[in-house]
This record gives structure tokens, C-alpha cells and sequence, in this order.
């Protein structure tokens, strides 16, 4: 009897896929300090997901124009920062946008959210067949079975539901403190030290 009220309980798995995970202010890895993570995928093999408010202090214009896409479009690119997705493959783009057909790889993530991962959509981001919106990072951030839910588990981060105009039109600097704001508080006043007030 307790073997299939195991069982009972592996199969009651909770996705966080189309989630943000808010870094605590506690979460002392540095290269998740403050961070606001988009999850595009979690099962029970892992998750992967891509941080949204990390620049690494290159310009989407920067990144085109070592990459030899011209840009013949006249959207201010030079304002546009090129984020760290996370610490994995880093040598990897990975392209956020409201969903829009015609690209070779990409995943419809939500109604409002596609990832593309394929090299013509960087040569369209220069021209006008370019998403009016879109996050470009570099890596991602990936976790083995298991490792995501104890992560929660020790409180390392708040999750909400994704929210699409948070990610494409809130200020990088602004995401983290705004998805909190979500959940009605100021992350800011919350102790690093969990248990305490």
C-alpha cells in the first residue's frame, strides 16, 4: 500500500515551465544575485530557463556587427543590451519574442512567449522582418532532476506566473524589484536571513 501512495505522489508533478523564478535577496550565487529568470522548461528530468535582467555590456547592435549581420533597419539597436542567459553554453543565442512564424528552430513557449534559437532570425534582427519585441541572451541557466525543487525548497526564490510586458517592455534595471512588486511587497525589504524578520 505505501509503494503506490509513492508512485501517487511522483506523478503530481508541478511545472514551472512559463514561470519567472525571483531571485531571493538571500541567493548569495553571484551570478544569480537579483535575478528574474523566464523557465522555459521543467519536467522531471530538470529545468532550463533564461535569465532576463543580466546585460553583459554589449549592445544588440555590437553583437550584429561582429556576428556580419547588417543592419538595414532603422530601429535604435544601440540601446538595446545583449543579456547573459545564464551560465551554460554562453558561446549560445537564444532569441525571446512575441510568437511570429517563419523562423527554422523555434518553440511557442505560451500565447505571448517563443524562443528561437536558429541563426536567420539574428540576420533578421537588423532588417524589418525583425519581432518588434525581443531579449537576446547568451547562454542559460539549467538544472539536473531534482535540483530546481530543492532550490525552492530552501526559499533561493519566489516564482509568479510569467508575465509577457514585463519581459519586453519594463526597463532591464526594473524587472527584478516590478516582478516582486507582483506579489505585493518590496523585495528589497525582505531579510536575506531566512526565518527572520
Amino acid at each position: 500500500m505505501a509503494d503506490s501512495t509513492a508512485e501517487q505522489e511522483n506523478t503530481e508533478f508541478n511545472s514551472l515551465a512559463n514561470h519567472f523564478l525571483i531571485a531571493m535577496p538571500g541567493l548569495d550565487d553571484p551570478f544569480f544575485h537579483h535575478t528574474v529568470t523566464y523557465v522555459c522548461e521543467h519536467n522531471e528530468e530538470g529545468a532550463m530557463g533564461l535569465i532576463i535582467n543580466q546585460p553583459i555590456g554589449m549592445t544588440v547592435a555590437s553583437l550584429l556587427e561582429q556576428i556580419d549581420v547588417e543592419i538595414t533597419h532603422e530601429r535604435n539597436f544601440e540601446d538595446l543590451q545583449v543579456l547573459t542567459g545564464g551560465p551554460v553554453a554562453t558561446d549560445r543565442g537564444f532569441v525571446l519574442h512575441p510568437p511570429q512564424k517563419g523562423w527554422r528552430s523555434s518553440l511557442e513557449l505560451s500565447s505571448e512567449i517563443m524562443i528561437t534559437t536558429s541563426r536567420d532570425i539574428l540576420e533578421a534582427l537588423g532588417s524589418d522582418r525583425a519581432p518588434q519585441k525581443f531579449l537576446l541572451t547568451l547562454g542559460y541557466a539549467g538544472w539536473e532532476a531534482g535540483q530546481l525543487e530543492q532550490e525552492l525548497a530552501e526559499n533561493s526564490w519566489l516564482t509568479i506566473p510569467a508575465d509577457a510586458n514585463l519581459m519586453f517592455s519594463t526597463p532591464t534595471a526594473e524587472r527584478w524589484g516590478k516582478a516582486a512588486e507582483s506579489l505585493g511587497f518590496d523585495i528589497s525589504q525582505l531579510s536575506s536571513e531566512a526565518g527572520h524578520a
